[in-house]
């Protein structure tokens, strides 16, 4: 999800799958005063609600801004059958990884929900 998706997405007041680690930050000021005006602009969300939707449209986002670094290998063709190289840049290394955690994380969920 964007980041400008949010909005529409709390207004909507839909809810996600959660883990059970909580993680414990610190704001600077002008972040905290950020997200005291948008709990108030939007009530039916909790503030821990809010700042897990926050840090996942900004991980979507950074995902999708790293660089691609062609390799040599082609893996696939185009619509207009030019060769689309393997991206070598750091996109594999953190998909693959995220897919590893979300395994790790899951299992002890779905082990529960039996």
């Amino acid at each position: 999800m964007k980041i400008r998706e949010l909005v529409r997405h709390w207004e909507q007041n839909s809810r996600g799958r959660l883990t059970p680690s909580q993680y414990h930050i610190h704001l600077d000021l002008e972040s905290a005063a950020r997200l005291a005006a948008l709990c108030e602009m939007y009530p039916r969300r909790g503030t821990e609600e809010m700042l897990g939707e926050l840090i996942g449209a900004a991980l979507e986002e950074l995902e999708a801004s790293l660089p691609y670094i062609k390799g040599n290998k082609v893996v696939a063709t185009d619509e207009q059958g030019d060769p689309l190289y393997e991206d070598i840049g750091p996109t594999p290394r953190f998909l693959a990884l995220s897919r590893k955690y979300l395994q790790q994380m899951s299992e002890p969920l779905d082990k529960t929900q039996h």
